[in-house]
Parts: structure tokens; sequence; C-alpha cells
């Protein structure tokens, strides 16, 4: 019997190529060549990506940025109102005492500074990368729905249904889960290919071009600006998640 050096000595030696046995060798896999990966932006912790919405330039007969999510993700309807998934929906803001007319707005993950989602997650599924983009690690999650709950702001689904690949589908979205939890990524995919979200794109291409997103920290870009002139809320600014989804007109 070989004691622990002796295994990890060998170990060391099939990695760098050590005869197995007559004709058989174990080699090194090959690095990928520089020129076959793809160029995508890295996530930098200096950033913040965030999003602001003026709700007077949304109707409420428009579902553009809901139509492209569907397409962009290919977010499953199941035709189960309890059970269907929505990254981003359209909510009424009415005013109890009727002194302002009815608001119609779209409703996502805020992707907050300070996510109780990924505080309550017992197997670290839900994080936040470097850049405060609040993704879920579908691998890790176990369906427990912890997250849902502990999100005040309604914008988690567990996929109950197993889905398919839908004709044309994008293909660096990966199928659905059967028993995980997803929601709006703030299609990351497109921001590491240093394009716009596909909400953001279709209501300035066919909506009422109400949706804004940039770097929050960079003093250059127009969000950026526009936050620090302009009066902006967000949803449940007394909870101190500092919800980077800002919304002017409310």
């Amino acid at each position: 019997m070989m004691d622990r050096r002796a295994v990890l000595g060998l170990g060391g030696a099939v990695a760098v190529g050590t005869l197995l046995a007559p004709g058989i060798r174990l080699l090194a896999a090959p690095q990928p060549s520089s020129s076959s990966v793809p160029n995508k932006t890295e996530a930098l912790a200096t950033q913040r990506w965030a999003m602001l919405i003026d709700v007077n330039k949304c109707s409420a007969d428009c579902s553009s940025c809901i139509a492209a999510c569907r397409e962009e993700n290919h977010v499953p309807m199941f035709g189960d109102a309890d059970r269907d998934i929505h990254w981003i929906r359209k909510v009424e803001l009415r005013d109890r005492e009727r002194r302002k007319p009815t608001l119609s707005l779209p409703a996502l993950c805020n992707h907050c500074e300070h996510p109780p989602c990924v505080h309550v997650c017992p197997t670290g599924a839900s994080f936040i990368r470097k850049d405060g983009l609040v993704l879920i690690d579908e691998h890790r999650c176990i369906g427990c729905r912890y997250c849902i709950i502990a999100c005040p702001y309604k914008s988690r689904s567990l996929v109950y249904f197993s889905t398919q690949m839908p004709i044309g589908g994008n293909p660096k979205i990966p199928i659905r889960a059967k028993g995980v939890v997803e929601k709006c990524t703030f299609c990351v995919h497109r921001i590491d290919e240093g394009l716009q979200p596909a909400c953001v794109e279709a209501c300035s291409r066919s909506g009422g071009g109400a949706m804004l997103f940039g770097d929050l920290n960079d003093p250059k870009t127009e969000i950026s600006q526009r936050v620090k002139m302009l009066r902006t809320e967000v949803m449940r600014e007394d909870l101190g998640l500092k919800p980077h989804v800002h919304y002017q007109g409310l």
C-alpha cells in the first residue's frame, strides 16, 4: 500500500504525461488559443449597472419590454397564472386618495446592493457579481424558495414544469431546469458583449423610450447624470436595500 506522499507524487506525474501502461499515455489537455476565446467585457468592481424608468413615457397598453424579454431569454409561459414565470411585468400604481392618475410601470429584479435573497440562500446559488448584478447559479439552486419569500419586489419565480429550447431560441440562454429559481439578469449575456438589455433596446425601438440603462458609477453616462440631476425614486427605499432600478415621475 502506498502512503499519501506516494499517491500525490503519482498524481503529479500523471498530470504531465506519465506512461500508464505500454502504449497508453495520459496527456494534458491543450490550452485554447487567444484567438478562440470570444471578446467579452470583464465584470469590474468599479461598475454599478442600473436602470432608470420614466413612468410618464410608459403607457399602460405597451408591452414591448415584456415581449422582448421573453424572446431574448425564452422565458416560458405555461398557461397557469400561479406558475407562469415573469422576469419583467407591468404593474399599476393607484393613488388611494385619487389625487393622481394611475401609473403603469415595469417591475423587475432591482439588483439591490444589499439583496435579502442572497443573504437567505443556504447554498450560495444567489450571489452578487463584482459589478453589482444579482445572479443565480442554477447548478447550486435546490428550489427551497427562501429567496422568493425574501424578495420584497416579488421578482423571482420557481420553474415548476420542464421546459424545452424553443425553435430559434437564444443558444446563450440555457434550458430551464425544473425545480430551480430564476429571474431578470439585466440580460447579463448582452452586457458582457457591450449591448443593452433586450427590454431597454425594445423600449427605445418600439416603445416609448422610457427605459435607460448604464453604469451608475461612471459620471459620463447619461443615467448617472440624470439620476443626479432629476428627482428619482426607488421602490421600498425604507428597506435600505439600495435598489438599482430607479423611477422618474412617481
